[in-house]
């Protein structure tokens, strides 16, 4: 029986050992450089991270937006479902009563026992009163057929009110649906920002986000906040739109939530509407709807208290104040400030008053 020996191996020639090193080294380099393991990532600048953070904002804010028109919608449906219930409600008490008048008529007619009108008169000892009673009797079948007809009529009624309901409550699902989409999106950009922001040294995370992790930094840096307009100091078209501009005022290094409408914190639109709020002036919730609210206005045009929009997708929001300068909400590293208004890509401008 021949024993089983390990078989011998040979050494490797030159040109083969070389081919085998290189195959190796490019394994290697394989496992570190293209599956990411073990291969650090590439360190951002600050300046790189600056912008990298800022177009994540602004992705965020616009899914923040249509978060807030979607939960203004669902707000409204929750509403209409809620009337249409009770209106159910106080129409089913309608029917329960009519029911009840029908079964007592129903009643009183199985208890007389359904005899023939004309056998009723013939065996009556007082054929008078029969008569007189028989008109009673037809005019408590007109009840009858007017009860009747009041329980088709409330059940109509309740089979409108539950169809609506089920097409109320469609649309409810559908917009809390597509909050919890936009809430996703919102809160993916928020982290994917802090965790780039995470990056820095404390000193270089202070220089980012100093002066509201965007353009405005630069603008700062050239000196343009030094001639910051004071409360007041340039007029209103009104009292009302005086009123939104001071209530922004007041509110100054206020928190940036998204989602917030006051009155201690705030997204760039929710600072809006708080403002014409204490105003007495409703907005609608949404950027992309508040530039419709008001009179359309030219940049020449502007005036303390108009609403002044950013980005072509009219995703940004605030009220101007004066001098080229607003107050503004603008994202979770900023506090609501001051600010040019030239620090963003201008859209356009409403004056609600």
């Amino acid at each position: 029986m021949a024993a089983h020996r390990k078989p011998r191996q040979r050494p490797l020639s030159g040109n083969t050992a070389r081919t085998a090193a290189t195959i190796a080294l490019a394994g290697a380099a394989t496992a570190t450089g293209f599956d990411g393991t073990g291969h650090a990532a590439p360190q951002l600048t600050p300046a790189q991270v600056r912008a990298k953070v800022d177009k994540l904002y602004q992705e965020a804010e616009t899914a923040t937006e249509k978060y807030n028109g979607a939960k203004e919608k669902a707000d409204t449906a929750q509403q209409r479902l809620n009337t249409l219930r009770d209106e159910a409600a106080r129409k089913q008490e309608k029917l329960n009563s009519a029911r009840g008048a029908l079964g007592s008529i129903a009643a009183a007619q199985y208890r007389s026992g359904g005899l023939d009108p004309a056998l009723q008169l013939a065996l009556s000892d007082d054929p008078d009163q029969y008569l007189r009673g028989a008109a009673f009797a037809e005019r408590a079948g007109d009840r009858q057929t007017q009860a009747v007809a009041r329980v088709r009529k409330r059940l109509r009624e309740i089979e409108q009110l539950r169809g609506a309901a089920h097409a109320e409550l469609a649309s409810l699902r559908s917009e809390q649906a597509e909050l919890k989409r936009q809430k996703k999106t919102v809160t993916g950009k928020l982290d994917e920002a802090r965790r780039l922001l995470d990056r820095l040294t404390p000193r270089e995370r202070t220089r980012v986000t100093a002066d509201g992790t965007g353009p405005a930094s630069r603008s700062a840096a050239n000196g343009t906040r030094d001639a910051l307009p004071a409360p007041g100091s340039v007029a209103a078209p009104d009292s009302r739109a005086a009123a939104a501009v001071a209530y922004a005022y007041q509110k100054l290094g206020s928190p940036y939530v998204w989602g917030a409408t006051g009155p201690h914190a705030f997204d760039c639109s929710g600072l809006a509407q708080a403002a014409y709020r204490s105003a007495g002036i409703s907005l609608p919730r949404t950027t992309y709807a508040q530039i419709t609210a008001g009179r359309r206005v030219s940049r020449s045009e502007l005036a303390p208290g108009d609403l002044v929009f950013f980005y072509s997708g009219i995703s940004h929001v605030g009220i101007y104040v004066g001098n080229g300068q607003m107050i503004h909400a603008p994202n979770p590293s900023a506090p609501v400030r001051l600010a040019p208004i030239d620090e963003m890509p201008f859209a356009g401008a409403s004056r609600v008053v």
